[in-house]
């Protein structure tokens, strides 16, 4: 995240006693246009910065394309109507043999920074796309828990700045940070770091551990199942759906982490007090 990410604007600040005239950091919003083979397939609001990640992210997690090998560029397009558009607009391309429903994505794939994809199949639909997790040996101690969320926060430098910000993190079986993302969008979050590990070649995340900075809601958990990401970790509280979802795919859902206590929704084998 860079300073395109937030902005300076005017404000009158109110107290009982008197009013000042100050200025104020805000977090930018900014429609991003996804485009493949030059069709535009979704909008998704988000904050300026690391739009590759999210775009190859959304690519994967949304199932446009079932495998990071399928997609063979992602770029900002260089040329647009629109001016406003400049840098807003991300053209993917696919390999030649990959077939897209346009017309599904027409119909599904419009999403904003608060309430994600639209229109989310059933949990039996879900699991179709993304099978639930094998039966692994990973586990987790809950000393290496308590540490994630400090060290997530201390990756949020925007939102140090603008107040106005969610934040997602990937950490390896150690708890050792992989990589950490801000945006006013969960779910865009979310999107960047899994394209950051797909950029990376890491996909599968098979032995990875995702922090978010909020609630866990069932589209996070989609994502993260989509990504195999086995064990999702927040500050806030999960919904019951993203707990469904969770229990049959296979993940651990820890929540309400916060200090040295936490509650574990589902997955606890994975989760060894004895490390």
């Amino acid at each position: 995240m860079d300073d395109h990410a937030h902005t300076d604007v005017p404000r009158i600040r109110w107290t009982d006693t008197d009013a000042e005239s100050s200025v104020d950091t805000l977090v930018r919003e900014e429609p991003l246009e996804l485009r493949v083979g030059g069709i535009p397939i979704a909008v998704v609001m988000r904050s300026p910065g690391h739009d590759l990640e999210l775009a190859r992210g959304f690519m994967l997690t949304e199932r446009v394309v079932s495998s990071p090998e399928q997609i063979t560029a992602v770029r900002h397009c260089t040329t647009v109507t629109d001016p406003d558009a400049e840098d807003n607009v991300v053209q993917v391309t696919l390999r030649s043999d990959v077939e897209v429903d346009f017309a599904r994505l027409r119909r599904n794939m419009y999403a904003s920074s608060s309430c994600g994809i639209c229109g989310k199949a059933t949990l039996d639909a879900a699991l179709s796309h993304a099978p639930p997790l094998p039966p692994d040996d990973l586990t987790l101690s809950p000393e290496a828990l308590y540490l994630l969320p400090d060290k997530l926060r201390e990756q949020q430098k925007v939102f140090d700045r603008t107040g106005g910000l969610h934040a997602a993190a990937l950490f390896d079986e150690t708890g050792t940070l992989l990589v950490a993302r801000e945006d006013i969008g969960r779910y865009n979050a979310v999107d960047k770091t899994i394209g950051w590990a797909a950029t990376e070649n890491l996909l599968p995340l098979s032995r990875a551990t995702m922090m978010v900075s909020g609630r866990l809601s069932y589209e996070i958990v989609q994502k993260a199942l989509a990504a195999r990401i086995p064990i999702l970790a927040a500050v806030s509280s999960p919904s019951s759906l993203a707990v469904q979802l969770a229990t049959r795919g296979g993940l651990t859902i820890v929540a309400f982490l916060r200090g040295r206590s936490a509650s574990v929704y589902c997955g606890e084998q994975r989760i060894c007090r004895d490390q």
